[in-house]
């Protein structure tokens, strides 16, 4: 490539000239090639070490004049043919107009100015992200795709200097990181080291320090092991690899690949060594702890933090922490953790402003809310700067009036019933026909409270409690704030732990899970969602019927219609809203127990929040994110209670019940007036009080647990004691518990308060970090996924082992080959979206499925039947074969079908599928007429009538069978035909039903080949011996068999000469070349002109004793057949100036020969007389060297360009 001119002091050291004139040489470096001695060793090491852009460019090109010293870099290149492309130009188009220059300097600043214009030029077309790489890091990918072979979609994120081990020795070398492949190369003193991975194919990922390994990474896959250290800042390496594998584990998940960020802001300047891509996920990664601290939607990108103080009114001090400025909102996080965070919606926003700053108060910012609270946050560093940003923001931001967001939800939902009722009053025609109205009582109001409304006042000493619970809180409210910018401190959480009032428990879920925000931001939303979703029939509306009347069923609310018909709405929303994960079971429970205290709209927005933010993964339809915590779970088991985790592992018990702990958050497991006050935590601390209340659990069951001796002992013991967690506080009337009333025994155990058992979970585990489980999950999410995909390949082999004769071993390698070529097709492009290609819900055996492309790479590369450029040909054809639902697409199970068949089938399966390979539909209409195209070149045109005959006949021959012709007859009443199609109405019908039955295809099911199908059959015929030892014995072989069957075409000639003379009166066609006179002129004694002469000959022979006309087509359809045969099978041999003779009007008389066919049958018994073609067919394949050679393609695509670039590097010297 051109560079900018760099200057170069010594020209000669470390580099060899190859090339010269008076102005321009040619360099190679030294030890690149062939050759170098230790000099070249040592020289390809110092490169490999220090990143030398010599690695990349072992060619450049400089500019000298003759009477300086001084060199200049005009270009490199990373082979001989690129460098030589730049020379040539150079010796072209330069040489001459600056010889004729008097000044030196003046050729130096033309030749330098040239060379910075075709820069200038060439950036113009380059892509963003390439203009934002610098020079130097654009060198490093460049080397990393020559090294590697990566094509351009291949990008690379980052490149580290440091070690790989490799038998416990340490090779000093460069770690690239794409976005997915971790690759590795080192080059010391002769000794090349290239590595590999893809992250899709890792299982773990650990940072650790031990004595053979000082503070390495760990990356493991499911066969190996490989460890890397000196690095040096591990820290960020192993973030960014953390990443990267995120982004492959997701892949694997949703079949989505990679998309790079498009609108990140640009840096202000160039940052060495650091890409775009790197910059894009750095923000990712800042994004998603951003969005995770303050439970803002997956839309929000946080613009920038800075250091600063707030003042707390309620404190009466300045806290210190960090202010966060996002697209919707200001948020403020103390540095002291718990101490005070804050989140502005920036729709609540009215003033923004600079307040007088003053030695006790620097560069204070005031910013008011409609709600009229005032925030003061002084200690900013850039105040203009801030104030300004926090205004572009708004004026982005809709001005949400609040009639669009119900001004009463930050109140409480007592006041809801009073809102005005004008609009929907006006309106109830069109609410009649609506699924979802304002008039529907879940509407406006919790179901507890709906059904709560007439029960007499209870002035007991529960009530009383509950009474002084909100008292405690609308303290709070006035201290604090209310609604969504409520200061968030120590206080708050006391509150939640015990225990939220039942009044206000929907309105402070909605606030601490985010999901205020996103319904204020998407008035309407719901129910325009719900005449969407509602009267859909799918998979998951059939399950949620079915589970409606599991949900809760000891609830008087879900006793009834009005119970359901909302908890059917809000499910089959959500459904429509998320198909990825459209309805999980456990998601009704959830849903159920928000429908008691929220409306419809805010349990939908809850739900949201649940499934999307606060328990990612949980419910899709393989529950992974359950199953991650779960193992979270054993880890922290493990950590906290060593000896529990020793004896529960033996016993299988915690994989068995943390499941359902985790997906419905204890209501399934636990008295619903305990579980839902785990729920009022978990709104507000997430998922780190799940795991707290559950190992306060296991130690609380500690010594019972140890004595246990099987895991239904454990099971029970756990069970019972969960029945009999209380809420002695509830002022609810009791609920029955079904698993308590089943498992309660004639000696209950004695009751537990659940209040004890938070309490006792935050005193003995309340060291839990919500990073610390993030980094937890991380690590877990690579083993589930991958333990995922395993048990995905252990049910696909297992059904595919009946149906195909593969051995356990190869079924396993295929379904890794095929599913990597599904999930490579997702981030290096395809003819089709990944989306389209997986379907989660099908069987494991039909979820992934690759298109014509793909198929056709792996055919090339699996298929035993080699035929050289006949491959994608016959590749297309199997792919038509096995695509028995005409999609475009086929699965795992069709593939291995097809290649059982070449591979592990007898003869007759083996010639069965390449006849059928020859026939519609795996031979299209276009594809069965290109036998004839070869020979346009030597014919005229003819009129388009015969065109439209000839594919009339075709069209006629595909459709009418044998013996059918002479039923249809123009004759016949009405009558007739009208029992006719009674008759075939109930013959399809007949048909119909049988196709559900197994039925095995027989060679008699097989149609007809006619004379174009031949033709193309011969073509692959020959193309497939073109590799094989007994090559010649094969060509005579096949032309023998050729010559017989066409003999046996012409023979059945005879039996349709009836269609043959309704043909001839339909298009009569006059001979104008005598066939005897067709002759083959021209060089050649190949195998291939031997078939075509044998084929010629064979039609030439044929019978005498016929009339003049009949003589005259059939002769006239020899000679067009010897002729085409000729064009159609490729020739080598033929010589440029050969000649065919008699070739006039005679090409649509083939076309019109539609008489001339053979069977399946005639095709098995030609072929059995030639025991070379025999042996060929019978002899089984060995699949197992191609997948190795499959595997390892990468590889030998570098050796190939590596060695060719030495072949050109002699061809020039």
């Amino acid at each position: 490539m051109w560079i900018n001119p760099e200057e170069v002091l010594l020209a000669t050291a470390l580099w060899v000239s190859e090339r010269a004139n008076p102005f321009f040489t040619l360099q190679r470096r030294k030890g690149h090639g062939r050759g170098g001695g230790i000099t070249g060793l040592l020289v390809g090491t110092l490169d490999v070490v220090l990143d030398s852009s010599a690695r990349v460019a072992p060619y450049r090109i400089l500019l000298q004049t003759a009477d300086s010293q001084i060199y200049w870099s005009i270009a490199c290149g990373s082979s001989r043919k690129e460098i030589t492309q730049h020379w040539d130009w150079l010796e072209t188009n330069l040489l001459q107009t600056i010889s004729i220059f008097d000044n030196d300097e003046d050729v130096t600043t033309f030749v330098k100015g040239k060379i910075s214009g075709i820069i200038a030029e060439e950036n113009k077309w380059k892509q963003v992200e390439e203009e934002e790489d610098s020079g130097k890091f654009r060198e490093a990918e460049l080397k990393m795709r020559k090294l590697f072979g990566m094509p351009e979609e291949e990008k690379l994120v980052n490149y580290y200097s440091c070690s790989y081990w490799k038998s416990r020795v340490p090779r000093q070398g460069w770690m690239y990181l794409t976005v997915n492949h971790l690759c590795f190369y080192s080059f010391l003193l002769g000794k090349e080291v290239t590595l590999v991975v893809q992250w899709t194919e890792v299982t773990q990922l650990e940072k650790n320090a031990t004595l053979v390994f000082p503070e390495s990474v760990c990356l493991s896959t499911r066969h190996t092991e490989h460890f890397f250290s000196m690095f040096l800042n591990i820290n960020d390496t192993f973030k960014l690899m953390e990443q990267l594998a995120n982004i492959a584990m997701r892949q694997l998940l949703d079949n989505e690949g990679f998309a790079a960020d498009r609108s990140l802001p640009k840096p202000c300047k160039t940052l060495k060594n650091v890409s775009a891509l790197k910059r894009d996920l750095d923000a990712r990664a800042k994004n998603e702890r951003y969005r995770a601290a303050f439970r803002l939607t997956q839309d929000e990108r946080l613009d920038g933090h800075t250091d600063c103080t707030l003042w707390t009114p309620f404190a009466k001090m300045h806290v210190i922490g960090q202010l966060f400025i996002s697209n919707n909102y200001i948020c403020f996080s103390s540095r002291e953790e718990e101490l005070c965070q804050l989140i502005i919606p920036l729709r609540e926003v009215s003033v923004v402003e600079k307040a007088d700053s003053s030695s006790v108060l620097p560069c204070p910012v005031s910013i008011s809310t409609k709600n009229k609270m005032n925030f003061l946050f002084a200690n900013l560093k850039d105040r203009d700067f801030l104030v300004q940003r926090i205004s572009d923001f708004l004026q982005r931001t809709p001005d949400r009036m609040w009639s669009d967001t119900n001004p009463l939800s930050l109140i409480g939902h007592s006041a809801s019933s009073s809102l005005p009722s004008s609009s929907s009053a006006g309106s109830d025609s069109t609410q009649r026909g609506r699924y979802y109205h304002p008039g529907l009582p879940t509407a406006t109001q919790g179901l507890l409270h709906i059904y709560q409304r007439d029960a007499p006042e209870d002035l007991g000493t529960k009530a009383t409690k509950e009474k002084m619970k909100e008292e405690a809180w609308n303290i709070h409210f006035f201290e604090f704030g209310r609604g969504v910018c409520m200061y968030r401190t120590s206080r708050t959480r006391e509150l939640v732990l015990n225990g939220i009032p039942e009044r206000l428990r929907g309105e402070l879920w909605l606030l601490f899970s985010g999901a205020q925000n996103e319904m204020s931001t998407h008035p309407g939303y719901y129910g325009d969602l719900v005449e969407q979703a509602m009267g859909l029939c799918s998979l998951a509306t059939e399950e949620i019927e079915r589970d409606l009347h599991r949900s809760m069923p000891e609830h008087r609310a879900f006793q009834n219609e009005m119970g359901i018909a909302a908890l059917r709405r809000v499910l089959t929303a959500y459904a429509h809203r998320n198909p990825g994960i459209g309805y999980c079971q456990a998601m009704n429970i959830v849903t159920s127990v928000l429908l008691l205290y929220c409306t419809e709209e805010e349990a939908f927005w809850l739900l949201v929040a649940l499934c999307e933010r606060m328990l990612p993964d949980y419910y899709n339809t393989r529950v992974v994110g359950a199953l991650v915590d779960q193992g979270v779970f054993e880890e922290l088991t493990r950590a906290f209670l060593p000896l529990l985790y020793e004896h529960m592992q033996d016993l299988g018990v915690i994989s068995t019940i943390s499941l359902s702990w985790f997906l419905t958050l204890f209501l399934s497991v636990m008295p619903f007036d305990s579980a839902v006050l785990l729920v009022d935590c978990f709104f507000y601390e997430g998922i780190k009080v799940i795991f707290q209340v559950a190992l306060a659990v296991l130690h609380d069951n500690m010594d019972a647990l140890l004595a246990c001796s099987d895991e239904g002992e454990a099971m029970t013991i756990l069970g019972r004691y969960l029945d009999n967690v209380v809420n002695k506080q509830t002022v609810s009337p009791p609920i029955p518990h079904l698993h308590a009333l089943l498992t309660s025994g004639d000696d209950p155990p004695p009751e537990i308060d659940i209040f004890d058992l938070i309490k006792s979970s935050y005193e003995k585990f309340g060291s839990l970090r919500s990073d610390v489980i993030e980094q937890m999950r991380f690590k877990q999410r690579l083993k589930v996924i991958q333990s995922l995909e395993d048990t995905a390949k252990r049910s696909v082999v297992r059904a595919m082992m009946t149906e195909s004769a593969f051995s356990i071993e190869e079924l396993e390698e295929l379904y890794c080959l095929f599913k990597a070529k599904h999930i490579m097709s997702c981030y290096w492009g395809s003819s089709s979206s990944a989306a389209e290609r997986h379907d989660p819900s099908l069987p494991y055996l039909e979820q992934y499925r690759i298109d014509p492309v793909q198929f056709s790479q792996l055919f090339a590369a699996l298929g035993p039947w080699v035929c050289g450029g006949h491959t994608p040909t016959l590749a297309a054809r199997l792919f038509r074969l096995l695509d028995h639902n005409k999609d475009g697409l086929i699965n795992f199970k069709e593939f291995v079908t097809g290649l059982s068949g070449m591979y592990h089938g007898d003869l007759t399966e083996k010639l069965k599928l390449l006849y059928k390979l020859h026939l519609p539909p795996a031979l299209c209409p276009e594809e069965a007429e290109s036998a004839l195209e070869a020979t346009h070149f030597f014919t005229e045109d003819t009129p388009q009538e015969s065109l439209f005959l000839s594919d009339l006949d075709f069209l006629v021959q595909q459709e009418v069978t044998p013996g059918e012709e002479e039923k249809d007859d123009a004759g016949g009443d009405g009558e007739e035909k009208k029992e006719d199609k009674v008759k075939d109405y109930r013959y399809y019908l007949r048909m119909w039903a049988k196709e559900k039955e197994p039925r095995r295809e027989t060679i008699k099911d097989l149609p007809r080949m006619n004379q174009e199908q031949f033709i193309e059959l011969c073509k692959t015929l020959y193309n497939m011996f073109s590799e094989e030892p007994l090559e010649q014995e094969l060509y005579h072989a096949i032309a023998t068999v050729a010559s017989l069957l066409l003999r046996i075409g012409e023979v059945g000639k005879k039996f349709t000469s009836n269609a043959s003379k309704k043909t001839e009166a339909t298009s009569p066609v006059t001979p104008n070349a005598d066939p005897e006179k067709e002759v083959w002129t021209g060089e050649g004694a190949s195998s291939e002109s031997q078939v075509c002469r044998a084929l010629a000959e064979a039609q030439l022979e044929t019978p005498t004793q016929q009339t003049s006309d009949e003589e005259t087509k059939d002769d006239l359809s020899v000679s067009s057949y010897s002729m085409v045969s000729a064009g159609s099978l490729q020739c080598e041999d033929i010589a440029d100036d050969t000649v065919l003779i008699g070739c006039g009007d005679q090409r649509r008389g083939s076309a019109l020969d539609g008489d001339w066919s053979i069977t399946f049958e005639q095709v098995l018994a030609s072929l059995l007389t030639e025991p070379t073609l025999v042996d060929y067919f019978e002899k089984k394949g060995d699949i197992q060297d191609k997948m190795a050679a499959c595997k390892a393609q990468r590889a030998v695509e570098r050796q190939t360009s590596s060695s060719s670039d030495h072949e050109l590097a002699q061809h020039s010297v």
